[in-house]
């Protein structure tokens, strides 16, 4: 992985890695998806299609500095997510920097149908966020978080996460999840991935959901791996 904007460099070691996607001092929600260049957010209905093994490795480093990783049900079921996020190198990292082992999963579900995997061995205690009226018969010790009446409050959830001293999240999608934080305003790091690939029609994009005020955000650096695009771009307001 190398830079290529704004100052190209020669390849970025792990750790130069890590510190051009680093930790922050207060709240921090933090985007990570992929697109292929004709806007498809996924390739024969997965986003680990369009991917990359630099791009699951910058996965894994955006996960290393993250409190929780945020994903919704759906995305879980389709891209086959199992309990642990990190490998034994990666929580290594996490301990030798003052992190607990592993970040804190946390799932958004609607429907409760959430896969056993999730709650198998996992090396934090996960999360379930959903809402006061839908089904809440989890196995093991998951939290179960209900962050609105009858859907969930994206407002409501990144509080409630952040209440935890979970200030640094990490959403790897889906299309919905990261829609409804659009809308709301609360995605202060969108970590885009532009994969070389016309996927055709019919694939979803990036963001679901009903229409909402367009949000304008500042590039930070553009990565490349000699095939993929690397973008981190940030809110106006993120220091």
């Amino acid at each position: 992985m190398r830079r290529l904007w704004p100052q190209p460099s020669a390849e970025l070691d792990g750790e130069q890695l890590l510190a051009a996607y680093p930790r922050a001092d207060r709240l921090l929600l933090r985007a990570n998806m992929i697109t292929s260049l004709d806007g498809a957010a996924t390739l024969e209905g997965r986003s680990g299609a369009l991917g990359s093994p630099a791009d699951q490795d910058l996965m894994k480093r955006l996960r290393m500095q993250a409190d929780v990783v945020l994903v919704g049900a759906g995305t879980i079921r389709v891209e086959g997510y199992g309990a642990t996020l990190l490998d034994a190198e990666a929580q290594a990292w996490r301990t030798a920097h003052g992190l607990t082992p592993h970040p804190r999963f946390a799932v958004v579900t609607r429907s409760g149908d959430v896969p056993a995997k999730f709650f198998t061995d996992p090396p934090a205690r996960p999360i379930v966020i959903t809402y006061a009226s839908a089904p809440h018969d989890y196995p093991g010790d998951a939290e179960v978080i209900d962050c609105g009446d009858s859907s969930v409050d994206p407002a409501v959830m990144v509080a409630e996460l952040a209440a935890r001293g979970l200030t640094q999240i990490l959403c790897e999608g889906g299309p919905h999840l990261l829609g409804g934080l659009v809308a709301a305003d609360l995605v202060d790091e969108l970590c885009l991935t532009v994969s070389p690939t016309l996927a055709g029609p019919g694939s979803v994009r990036i963001v679901a959901g009903p229409p909402s005020p367009p949000r304008r955000l500042t590039p930070t650096h553009v990565l490349t791996d000699g095939t993929h695009l690397y973008l981190r771009h940030t809110h106006p307001t993120t220091p």
